[in-house]
């Protein structure tokens, strides 16, 4: 079955082809847990960059610069099932709420914003920023939002329209254009509650579009941590983290996971375009002249 926004795949591993029909939801194979990431590293960092230019670096660009580096080298963390069958994307397309003009009061709006596999974290932030300012805008001009005004402008058409995405997401036939509008067809949704004061939560990944990982920042805290035979305790940001666990191993997440704390230790490694990006990666995004002329 072809799809506009990902490459069928086949596996080898009998298990994971078996386990995608009986466990044919994401909410029946949804897997949570809690990383704490130490806050030290990424402060000083952002602190040590505004003070060389002023260049202002934001936490969360950290974070998308170092998830964007995992995909590269552990590609199946942007794979997706959809229909018991198995996908690689070929985009890689974070969804993120924005407060409208920057006030709770004025409600917010999410859609997604996408990335390139070697963008490094200044790129990041140059596409933070552009994202940010144009959902913040008065009348801004959002794909996402003008489709749900229209299922909202006649009677019955919300149910019905929903219904039959669904039909169409399922079988592979819904358009480029109303993926490009769906904020449920991303690689990662994210969320900052830290900046609302909130604790970290798992967030759900939809169970309608092919988004298979969610992380959710809290506010710091202090973790207790084993050094020199002393309990010490060190200030970090919890990220509650959700995943499909159909589309990897345990073990696959794990390496994944240790590789993104060790960017996060080391964010000025992020400056650089990639030095290693997996072969999937680099087919499906045409970046073999490309990244070969950085080697």
């Amino acid at each position: 079955m072809k799809r506009k926004d990902g490459i069928r795949i086949k596996l080898d591993d009998p298990m994971y082809r078996v386990a995608a029909h009986i466990m044919n939801k994401r909410m029946d194979s949804m897997n949570m847990v809690t990383i704490d990431i130490p806050v030290k590293p990424i402060a000083d960092y952002v602190h040590r960059k505004r003070d060389e230019g002023g260049m202002k670096i934001s936490r969360l660009a950290v974070l998308l610069a170092a998830y964007i580096r995992v995909i590269d080298e552990f590609p199946w963390f942007n794979h997706f099932v959809v229909n018991s069958n198995f996908y690689a994307r070929n985009e890689i397309a974070v969804g993120m709420v924005v407060l409208k003009g920057g006030s709770l009061k004025s409600g917010g709006t999410m859609s997604k914003i996408y990335f390139q596999p070697t963008d490094n974290v200044f790129k990041v932030q140059q596409r933070l920023n552009e994202y940010i300012e144009q959902n913040r805008a008065q009348d801004p001009d959002n794909g996402t939002e003008r489709m749900i005004k229209f299922l909202l402008s006649v009677p019955g058409l919300l149910r019905g329209g929903v219904k039959l995405f669904r039909w169409m997401d399922k079988h592979g036939m819904l358009p480029k254009s109303v993926l490009a509008m769906s904020p449920f067809h991303i690689s990662l949704v994210i969320t900052d509650l830290a900046s609302i004061r909130l604790d970290s939560i798992y967030h759900h990944v939809y169970e309608f579009g092919t988004t298979s990982i969610a992380m959710a920042m809290g506010v710091n805290r202090e973790v207790p941590k084993s050094r020199g035979g002393e309990i010490v305790h060190e200030r970090c940001m919890p990220l509650g983290i959700v995943m499909d666990e159909r589309i990897a191993s345990g073990n696959y997440f794990a390496r994944g996971f240790h590789r993104f704390k060790e960017y996060l230790y080391h964010p000025e490694v992020l400056e650089q375009t990639p030095d290693v990006i997996d072969e999937e990666i680099r087919k499906i995004f045409h970046l073999e002249e490309e990244v070969g002329a950085d080697r």
